[in-house]
């Protein structure tokens, strides 16, 4: 039994199976009897207090603000080890990735934008369809698409990775707000720490974690969104220094943190943040500028900016398609990357944190609505290249056992 779990966990899919399993109970007990349940759950106050510092959330904001930060954490991480040691460090590696994680960012807000432009309310949400998803669009690829060229993988992996810094990047510029200084002088003085425990080889992880607490805890109070904390906290993390166990440092805490986040972070947040009840909405409300801005950035925003850029790339020749790829192929995978559920969902409850409930009722339809036409047909395209591709591999090993015969 023990051996069965430990396969399944290390499943690439496994995460993404769990998040499907996660947003579904959330919307079943949202559209149940349960669903004080489910709200009261969520509402629950929580607090942390140390001398006159105090930090007081319902139970859903610990999870935006707490948990997600240790995604970040971990995207940080991957980030900082691609470009300085993977497959980020090299011009040629990333011309391609990350010229179509821009496309995938712009097109998905203009398509936004032209939806909801007379709302100056809507228009703030812009940048909620520019997200991907990377455990459900890895998770779909490798159910689906397990005899297709590794390369398309690893492209779909850094799409993903330069979607990431662009979410963080807009987290930071446009979903900040009320600065305090002091707050962010603390702040400030946490990273100086982080850096002096970097430059003189300090091994105790322990240190780096407990500076990366406080500067989280500033960064809560600042008005910068704190889960920037954990991404800059990501990046004084030493990547080949080994800590006090002999383990380099950064891939041991990355290898470390993986199950914990694609297994309990990631599920909890799809949990808290997808339950959306449907009592006494009508088809009309559902389908609002807003839900409709979100659901055609994500399904056709993203295939057309991926997609369309990556063919004027090649075709320029600035880039190359990846190694033993098709356009048909590679075409789904831009379908893939219009699955924004986890990083959509979270910009949403920033972009309309201070407005009503049905703000956030049309985000989680707009999202859940965009993500899912994205997978299913992504993976309907995958699944027949890569039947294709299975009938290609069998074909040609029957060519050399009939050779060696």
């Amino acid at each position: 039994m023990q051996t069965y779990l430990s396969k399944l966990i290390q499943h690439e899919a496994a995460g993404g199976v769990l998040l499907v399993a996660a947003a579904a109970l959330a919307m079943i007990l949202a559209n149940s009897p349960a669903f004080g349940f489910y709200n009261g759950l969520l509402e629950i106050p929580v607090s942390v207090r140390f001398g006159a510092f105090e930090i007081a959330k319902p139970l859903l904001l610990w999870v935006n603000d707490g948990l997600m930060a240790i995604f970040f954490f971990l995207v940080g991480l991957e980030v900082k080890r691609e470009i300085l040691d993977g497959q980020l460090s090299s011009v040629s590696q990333v011309t391609l990735p990350a010229v179509a994680a821009i496309a995938g960012i712009v097109f998905p807000a203009l398509i936004y934008v032209w939806f909801n432009a007379e709302d100056p309310i809507a228009v703030n949400g812009w940048a909620i369809p520019s997200a991907t998803d990377i455990a459900f669009a890895v998770g779909v690829f490798t159910i689906f698409g397990k005899f297709l060229p590794l390369s398309l993988k690893l492209f779909l992996l850094s799409v993903a990775i330069f979607d990431d810094i662009g979410a963080i990047v807009i987290i930071a510029l446009f979903y900040s707000q009320d600065l305090s200084t002091t707050s962010l002088v603390v702040a400030c003085v946490g990273l100086v720490g982080l850096f002096l425990l970097n430059r003189f080889n300090v091994r105790r992880q322990a240190a780096y974690i407990i500076i990366g607490v406080v500067v989280w805890a500033a960064v809560l109070k600042s008005g910068v969104h704190a889960t920037l904390a954990g991404f800059a906290l990501a990046w004084f993390i030493p990547l080949k220094l080994k800590n006090e166990d002999g383990h380099p440092m950064l891939p041991h805490l990355e290898h470390k943190l993986h199950p914990w986040v694609g297994f309990v972070v990631l599920p909890i947040f799809a949990f808290a943040n997808a339950g959306v009840s449907l009592f006494g909405a009508s088809f009309s409300d559902l389908l609002n500028p807003i839900t409709l801005g979100i659901a055609a950035g994500l399904f056709v925003g993203k295939q057309i900016g991926i997609f369309g850029v990556c063919w004027l790339t090649v075709k320029a020749g600035l880039a190359n398609l990846p190694q033993g790829a098709n356009w048909v192929q590679l075409y789904g995978v831009s379908l893939l990357c219009g699955i924004g559920f986890t990083m959509s969902l979270f910009i949403g409850s920033l972009a309309f944190e201070e407005q009503g409930l049905a703000y956030q009722t049309s985000v989680k339809v707009g999202v859940l609505l965009g993500s899912l036409v994205s997978a299913v047909l992504g993976a309907i395209l995958l699944a027949r290249s890569n039947a294709k591709s299975k009938q290609r591999i069998e074909a040609d090993k029957q060519t050399t056992v009939d050779a060696a015969m």
